[in-house]
């Protein structure tokens, strides 16, 4: 084994700690959250409550859940994550394969007009109107249909689908095969690392995604927890602004001396929403080296 030498060994130093230094920083604010949502509320507002619960209690996890509007969140973000990545991963996959295909007419022209559309947008107001005149307000669809086409992994779809040896193609033709026979029962089976990995990115686009619900749905049962915990948040800022404005602080006051506060409630809706997509990369980890760098091994 060879020696290092000292110059080598300081820059091991030097690259350990620096990572040490920011895998710490990036992660003690979620252990902290954690912590938090653990703790007891009025303990929490004394200060010092950092890596371990000090007076742990699970009061704050049961308000959570016995919310309604926390629970029908809850549902509606499952729903829309599964049938939006379902949807936009089975209809991206079917558009790449038609763009990488031989004999496409136009085929240069039609991924300019795809590629333009991830640098340039008509904006807020138009896609509003858009969706207004399509009918799709205050509806689940919203969160699903104009999102169902992602032009970068259709890229990353159809350079994998390239990629694909002509022999595996023709020898379904000559078995009597169609050009969905052999999307369905070869491209799709075939793409297993580029679909999971596809698929994560989209479902935490779909779980995280509060901005689209909170501009065009105003029906409280839609909504998905991402929103509600937005406008959870916003109305804690603002009564905890109001009780210093006015002479109500000394209800404040009085909720703080209680088990529960606003932020112990908070840190656990956080945890709630942010936990459930988090399980999921164990699972998919092990095809994130070979899906993600498809698109850049390969034209």
């Amino acid at each position: 084994m060879k020696r290092l030498s000292a110059g080598d060994k300081f820059m091991y130093f030097v690259i350990y700690t620096s990572l040490g230094v920011l895998g710490f920083v990036t992660f003690y604010p979620f252990w902290n959250s954690v912590v938090i949502s653990f703790n007891n509320g009025a303990d929490t507002a004394l200060g010092g409550v950092t890596f371990w619960p000090r007076d742990f209690t699970w009061d704050n996890y049961k308000i959570v859940f016995k919310d309604k509007r926390i629970v029908d969140g809850f549902i509606i973000s499952i729903l829309r994550t599964v049938v939006g990545t379902f949807l936009s991963i089975l209809s991206t996959a079917i558009l790449a394969y038609g763009m990488s295909r031989k004999e496409l007419m136009h085929k240069k022209f039609y991924m300019v007009v795809c590629i333009f559309t991830m640098y340039f947008s008509g904006g807020l107001i138009p896609y509003f109107l858009l969706i207004r005149e399509l009918g799709m307000m205050d509806t689940f669809w919203v969160m699903v249909i104009p999102g169902m086409i992602s032009v970068w992994n259709m890229i990353i779809f159809r350079t994998f689908f390239v990629g694909l040896p002509d022999g595996l193609e023709e020898s379904a033709k000559i078995d009597g095969s169609t050009n969905w026979g052999v999307f369905f029962r070869i491209a799709l089976p075939l793409s297993g690392p580029v679909i999971a990995t596809l698929s994560l990115f989209t479902a935490v686009y779909h779980w995280n995604d509060w901005f689209a619900p909170s501009i065009f749905i105003n029906k409280a049962e839609l909504l998905p927890v991402q929103t509600k915990l937005k406008q959870i948040l916003d109305s804690n800022i603002m009564s905890e602004q109001m009780s210093q404005m006015n002479a109500a602080g000394k209800a404040a006051m009085s909720r703080m001396k209680s088990s529960i506060t606003t932020k112990s409630l908070t840190m656990a809706t956080m945890m709630v929403a942010t936990v459930p997509i988090m399980l999921v990369y164990p699972f998919l980890q092990k095809y994130f080296v070979k899906g993600v760098l498809i698109g850049s091994l390969k034209e």
